[in-house]
């Protein structure tokens, strides 16, 4: 009787013994110790966060802002190829701890004070007025200086148009001789938007309105003490939102030159050295 088959059998159980050992049921431990290895990263990186100031994350937001193509602390960059409009950065939010009482006014513009202002800012923003996208409008509040979306932004977008910002700085310097109070307001109409920027229609006049607010602090050299911003979606309108020119009309940022004027940064400063600190 021949053992040819009996000897088969035993080899074949060597070859499938072999390969059984060579099978690995632990491969499932390189996957997690990646995943342990990028945790404890997170947690070193949250970690280091909570132990730097403001200071030093804002500038790590602009490395990062920087390193991705643009330029910190502007508002308007140069241009992609093929644009013919600005980008614009994420604002930075800067809190600031301090408590202090509201600033009591300091002076009453009056009549001619305003036509002054306005005759300035007319030969600045003259043709622009003509073509309808810059209005100055006189108010119970002060003097209203209008910059509509037709001419300074793209729809639905918070971008300004590089070749108008020199509009805004213009407008900017010139209130800056006068050491004014400024108030920065962004204005929408009421048609719903919701884009991969913007979830609302009071997003983008903030964002618009914060825009205006760093070209005057950045390239008109305004003092941000005298600035305020706000972005009032479509709740106050110029006109009806029942026709494309009151649309229109409604999609702007306004500089508002109040009357009551605020003591600027050297006398906010003065005032807070003659009170003294504040008790605890």
């Amino acid at each position: 009787m021949s053992t040819l088959p009996a000897a088969t059998a035993r080899e074949g159980r060597r070859r499938r013994t072999r390969y059984q050992v060579l099978i690995s049921h632990e491969r499932w431990l390189v996957s997690y110790a990646d995943f342990m290895t990028l945790l404890f990263a997170l947690f070193v990186v949250l970690f280091a966060a909570t132990r730097h100031s403001a200071e030093g994350l804002g500038r790590l937001s602009g490395a990062i802002h920087s390193g991705f193509g643009g330029r910190e602390g502007s508002p308007v960059r140069g241009t992609a190829q093929g644009s013919t409009h600005a980008a614009v950065p994420a604002p930075a939010l800067r809190l600031n701890t301090a408590v202090s009482a509201p600033p009591a006014p300091t002076g009453q513009l009056s009549d001619s004070d305003l036509d002054v202002l306005s005759s300035e800012l007319g030969t600045v923003l003259g043709a622009s007025i003509q073509k309808h996208e810059v209005d100055l409008a006189r108010t119970p509040e002060g003097l209203v200086i209008s910059f509509e979306e037709l001419g300074f932004f793209h729809s639905a977008e918070a971008n300004m148009m590089a070749d108008q910002a020199h509009l805004v700085v213009q407008a900017g310097a010139i209130l800056r001789t006068h050491d004014l109070t400024l108030r920065v307001e962004g204005h929408s109409d009421d048609q719903p938007i919701h884009n991969a920027f913007f979830a609302s229609n009071w997003e983008l006049s903030a964002a618009r309105a914060m825009t205006v607010l760093l070209l005057l602090v950045d390239q008109a050299h305004y003092d941000p003490t005298r600035l305020s911003m706000a972005g009032y979606g479509p709740y106050r309108p110029l006109a009806a939102n029942d026709s494309a020119e009151g649309r229109q009309r409604n999609r702007r940022v306004d500089l508002v030159v109040v009357r009551a004027q605020q003591p600027g940064a050297a006398s906010m400063a003065h005032a807070s050295e003659q009170a003294g600190p504040i008790p605890r």
